[in-house]
């Protein structure tokens, strides 16, 4: 098969979808590879380090979609990256369809076949393409919270981990899966005082073990949520539906009683956000204010350090890839239910039901 790799044209979008090792997996299995110059650029990999794994070397994205049946990519396709798909092409990457009606209009009339990551499954039900940027993305809203605390970036002036005799900050952490999780690995780690809310309460008994005592549980209700963020100086929103758009845990309201200069954290944004008051930021311009309280709500969390993101990426979706040059999306999808799980587009139709429901479509 013909697999393409345009360079990502996301703001700020330094990762990209094969890595020179990846791109030269799929060399080995019989393909043909076409990268876009550059593209690895942002981790580190020149155009040099791709041909040696036999890769073709195309000067623009345009020729890469022309060469290519399956696009790999990072991040949603761009208005000017859905035009150039035609009905012969699968995509391959993320979607994140459901708060993004004109990306599934424009993929819709390519008449392409859209996989994404966000919602292909394995054997458990979990999201595995979707886990290893939830890590990054966990442990980076502690570092970019801690940041934004600080005076000098608009933040109360509050030290993550406290000094003896200084109380440490309070940090809320939404939602106890996979993002969640990380977050609270390193938050806990600065010595913050740490809050976990989830609606598992099995979850919740499994992170009371882990951690010994080290951070609170507490089952996620309204009243509990309102109460905590009030003392809160750093709030994580890190909940997930996976297809579905994030439910709003802090509302408007609820900004006018916390502390002025604490610090929200939408790690679900891609999702179209967990608060009231979100709306996707870059990270050449991350945070805006809203009632005396900072919004960082970077849609590409993990762009930022594209290195690690990308072979992480990678070393998940890799197998994917392959099944999908091998064999065919039709028969790799068939033979894989999981994969299979992650197809939202098809013949100019949404196909995933929860995509569907939650465009309305």
């Amino acid at each position: 098969m013909r697999v393409g790799c345009p360079a990502e044209i996301k703001p700020q979008e330094f990762r990209v979808g094969l890595t020179p090792e990846s791109a030269a997996e799929l060399v080995r299995a019989g393909h043909q590879v076409f990268v876009q110059s550059g593209a690895g650029a942002g981790i580190g990999a020149s155009d040099d380090r791709y041909r040696q794994s036999g890769v073709t070397i195309l000067a623009d994205a345009a020729a890469v979609f022309e060469a290519s049946d399956l696009i790999v990519k990072v991040k949603e396709p761009q208005p000017v990256e859905c035009a150039r798909l035609q009905p012969h092409h699968v995509l391959f990457t993320y979607l994140h369809l459901a708060p993004d009606p004109a990306q599934a209009k424009a993929l819709m009339a390519s008449g392409c076949t859209a996989i994404a990551y966000e919602t292909v499954t394995d054997a458990h039900g979990r999201l595995p393409l979707l886990k290893p940027m939830s890590e990054v993305a966990g442990r980076m809203s502690i570092q970019v919270g801690a940041t934004f605390l600080e005076k000098s970036h608009g933040g109360r002036g509050v030290l993550l981990g406290g000094v003896p005799g200084v109380r440490p900050a309070d940090v809320v952490i939404l939602g106890a899966g996979v993002a969640g999780y990380n977050a609270a690995q390193i938050a806990v780690g600065m010595r913050a005082r740490v809050t976990v809310f989830d609606k598992n309460p099995a979850r919740l008994e499994e992170l009371d073990r882990e951690f010994n005592g080290r951070l609170e549980t507490v089952y996620s209700t309204r009243a509990a949520v309102e109460e905590a963020v009030r003392e809160a100086d750093l709030v994580i929103g890190a909940v997930l539906v996976p297809g579905g758009n994030a439910p709003k845990l802090v509302t408007r309201a609820m900004l006018a009683t916390m502390r002025p200069g604490a610090v929200l954290v939408d790690i679900s944004i891609d999702q179209g956000g967990c608060f009231e008051t979100s709306r996707p930021t870059t990270h050449a311009d991350p945070v805006y204010e809203i009632d005396g309280i900072l919004h960082y709500c970077v849609a590409n969390m993990p762009g930022a350090v594209a290195r690690t993101s990308a072979f992480a990426l990678n070393n998940a979706t890799l197998p994917f890839t392959l099944a999908l040059a091998n064999k065919g999306a039709a028969q790799a999808m068939a033979d894989d239910p999981n994969l299979a799980a992650g197809l939202n587009v098809q013949g100019g139709r949404i196909v995933h039901a929860s995509v569907r429901e939650a465009l309305g479509f």
